[in-house]
């Protein structure tokens, strides 16, 4: 910045936060130093901006611009503003790197949207490409569903392919996905839309959730708490656990303290719902019949199911089996 007058060199390292203390500043207050509008601040920015691109002082750093370009492009050629900086710059640096990405000439800015994070790109088609393939892929997800991360890579690779894109690596798949507001990872490596709970986790219920999911069958209350711990690294109290779970429809008490997600075809309710939800279901059947459906659902003692029997929404017909009263 040399070669620039003393009052847009100063705009400029006040703009970016290039002084002493690190500290970018708003329009509006360098507008109020000077005594002019914001508007007339940004119009010397991007003059200022432009002077340092034209000046004999960029072309002697010229090579440096091609490494910072090269630099970008091995990571992915679009990304996202947060990971540009943290491959990129050490934090005490980061303002300094944000500036030489405004001034180089190779690189182009987009700013922050509903569907995507503020990001950089040195290839409009790819950048394109890739974030067209962003919002087909959020739009492909259902809302509550969860999808391992190697498959939902193989996904996101297809989208990519039919966008025009082949054969990425991994990593930049992943600096990609990053870009999108609409796509999100929970803690356990798992993949789906951003604003689903299974994905942005908030609180002991989500974190039950991801814990049974985990496991694949029941679990006591005691368990889980102690799972989410073990998995997440947080304290989860047993009794507030159970607390929680009680609340949320995603599961379902089965057995004394024993919960199990609905999603697994579980259905809410006591001993007596269950046996009426059969009979709906099925029509009459013997005591073995039923008792053995039951136990498919609940986890409890035959004598537990044969006692909800004997309520009287139930009739025992003459050839024994049992069907709902009329």
């Amino acid at each position: 910045m040399s070669e620039l007058q003393d009052r847009s060199r100063h705009i400029l390292v006040e703009r970016f936060g290039l002084g002493p203390k690190g500290v970018s500043r708003t329009l509006d207050s360098i507008g109020k130093e000077y005594g002019i509008t914001r508007e007339r601040i940004r119009q010397i920015e991007n003059h200022a901006v432009e002077q340092v691109r034209e000046s004999s002082k960029y072309a002697e750093h010229s090579a440096h611009f091609n490494d910072l370009k090269a630099a970008l492009h091995s990571l992915g050629t679009i990304l996202s503003d947060e990971t540009v900086l943290s491959q990129i710059a050490d934090e005490k640096d980061r303002d300094h790197v944000v500036f030489l990405l405004t001034v180089g000439h190779h690189f182009t800015d987009r700013r922050e949207s509903n569907d995507f994070h503020a990001r950089w790109h040195i290839d409009e088609h790819i950048a394109d490409q890739v974030e067209r393939a962003l919002a087909n892929l959020a739009d492909s997800i259902e809302p509550d569903k969860l999808i391992p991360e190697e498959e939902f890579m193989q996904i996101f690779s297809k989208a990519l392919k039919q966008e025009g894109i082949k054969n990425r690596p991994n990593d930049v798949l992943s600096r990609w996905l990053v870009i999108s507001k609409r796509i999100g990872r929970n803690p356990l490596g798992e993949w789906g839309r951003a604003e689903s709970p299974h994905v942005r986790i908030k609180n002991t219920r989500d974190f039950a959730y991801l814990t049974l999911r985990r496991h694949g069958s029941p679990m006591h209350f005691t368990e889980v708490a102690n799972n989410i711990k073990d998995l997440f690294s947080r304290n989860a109290h047993p009794a507030t656990t159970h607390n929680e779970l009680i609340k949320d429809a995603r599961f379902v008490l089965v057995g004394r303290g024993l919960y199990a997600l609905k999603e697994w075809g579980y259905q809410p309710g006591v001993v007596r719902d269950v046996i009426r939800q059969i009979l709906e279901r099925e029509g009459a059947l013997s005591r073995e019949e039923i008792v053995e459906r039951v136990r498919r659902e609940r986890y409890v003692k035959d004598a537990t199911i044969a006692a909800n029997l004997q309520h009287g929404i139930f009739t025992r017909l003459p050839d024994g089996r049992h069907s709902l009263v009329k």
